[in-house]
């Protein structure tokens, strides 16, 4: 029951930060022009290499916190208030600043490969995602527990990669409204989980500090 109930978690997190369905439109504007086969290499590429950052950016989040002197607590603390940031953008039905800006979306349609920069990162693996997933990992004590959170990784990019090979499709069935009602409702738990970061985090510092 515990594997079960620290997937749903650990899914859950991943998966509304990294939020695809959010990234349909800035995806299809990339990728306009492009023929379907191209894009489908696109959406491949790009899922890959942001699902390999993410895994490494958990496997070696311990000792990046470790080299920087910082506990996964402080982390929390600042990484709650990242997303809560980025779910209020959610909520608003803003592109997120943490995610992608305006300027760097201009400048990639200059480049003749998009996948790397900026769908990859930061759009799909952002300063975000990488926060979630150092925690996300940590958050599990036992080894079998880390195992079910790089599974939840693996499950939210195969999930993307989906949304993004049928974006046109998606986007015509959701349409601007549905879109934005997706993207509200993502908003609201991504702010929950925020304050669950925050809470904890704070607790387990004042704790350590007694």
């Amino acid at each position: 029951m515990e594997t079960i109930t620290f997937f749903i978690y650990a899914f859950t997190s991943i998966f509304i930060i990294v939020n695809p369905v959010g990234g349909l439109i800035t995806f299809i504007s990339l990728t306009a022009g492009m023929s379907a086969a191209e894009r489908k290499e696109i959406a491949k590429r790009s899922v890959t290499v942001a699902c390999g950052l993410a895994i490494v950016f958990a496997i070696s989040g311990e000792l990046i916190l470790r080299f920087f002197g910082v506990t996964v607590d402080c982390l929390r603390v600042a990484g709650g208030i990242l997303l809560f940031i980025v779910a209020l953008d959610m909520l608003h039905a803003r592109v997120s600043r943490e995610s992608v800006t305006a300027e760097e979306v201009k400048d990639a349609t200059k480049r003749e490969d998009v996948s790397v920069f900026p769908i990859a990162m930061p759009l799909l693996t952002g300063p975000g995602a990488i926060t979630t997933v150092i925690v996300v990992i940590r958050t599990g004590q036992t080894l079998e527990l880390k195992i079910i959170a790089i599974l939840a990784i693996l499950l939210t990019f195969a999930l993307s990669y989906l949304i993004f090979r049928f974006a046109d499709k998606i986007n015509r069935i959701l349409g601007v409204s549905g879109s934005l009602v997706v993207t509200r409702v993502m908003g609201l738990l991504l702010g929950a989980i925020a304050v669950n970061f925050i809470s904890i985090g704070i607790w387990n510092i004042y704790e350590s500090m007694i």
